[in-house]
């Protein structure tokens, strides 16, 4: 079992107060809450917040929920600082669930943890999804990743990884898009924020990065559920439209 943790920051920069933009009659991170609560292979679901309103919010909905520092650079380093008060033994393992993600499938966060849980030696975990539409192979904001023979990410790229060279050979490719759900041993949570920033993390501006060049291998596991995220207030109204067709099939 797993602990899952949401960071919820109130002032993002291109969507202000995102964690409590109302979708379809709930604030977002209620949503986020709601989802990661449904998945079988975690027994507590924790909100991370620098922000009274969202602790508020939160306690309205019945979700615990702890204040973190203001200053952390990422959502990786307030669930860093969840983890030192949260949990006793070094292999527990935490989820980093991101607060913008409503959609967010349990079963996906279920096949997280079983990466984890599947061997002792895996300390990062992440997930990957086969990308269908062939545009978004070239899509800088949607990144890619290619792995080992035993499964672990051998590079994380906004660039069409990897690129078919001979387009006239016989020759297929499955690109896969990375998803933005990790899981970590609790020793290798604590280590994150004393890692150095090294070139390809500034260069990509991908945080999964920062592991690789500090010796971190990345189990990746596939799931056929991807996921749709809140960045801009245009992704509001795409969002609700999805959860009005979910809510009519149920």
């Amino acid at each position: 079992m797993a602990i899952a943790v949401i960071p919820a920051r109130y002032s993002a920069t291109r969507l202000p107060g995102k964690p409590l933009v109302s979708l379809a009659g709930k604030p977002m991170i209620q949503r986020v809450w709601e989802r990661a609560s449904q998945a079988k292979r975690i027994a507590r679901v924790i909100v991370a917040t620098d922000d009274e309103r969202i602790m508020k919010a939160a306690a309205g909905f019945g979700a615990e929920a702890v204040m973190t520092r203001s200053e952390h650079r990422s959502g990786t380093e307030r669930v860093a600082e969840v983890a030192v008060h949260v949990g006793g033994a070094d292999e527990e393992i935490f989820v980093n669930v991101q607060g913008d993600e409503p959609l967010v499938e349990p079963g996906a966060i279920d096949t997280l943890v079983e990466a984890m849980e599947s061997e002792d030696g895996v300390s990062v975990a992440t997930l990957m999804v086969p990308i269908g539409k062939p545009a978004d192979i070239m899509d800088p904001n949607i990144v890619k990743v290619v792995l080992d023979f035993d499964g672990n990410a051998l590079y994380f790229s906004r660039a069409p990884i990897p690129w078919v060279r001979d387009r006239d050979a016989p020759v297929h490719a499955q690109h896969m898009k990375h998803l933005g759900l990790y899981a970590f041993r609790r020793a290798a949570l604590l280590d994150f924020p004393t890692l150095p920033v090294g070139d390809l993390e500034r260069v990509e501006q991908l945080e999964q990065l920062r592991w690789m060049e500090n010796g971190y291998k990345i189990r990746v596991a596939e799931t056929q559920h991807d996921s749709v995220s809140v960045d801009v207030p245009e992704d509001v109204a795409r969002v609700e439209q999805l959860l009005r067709k979910s809510a009519s099939a149920s």
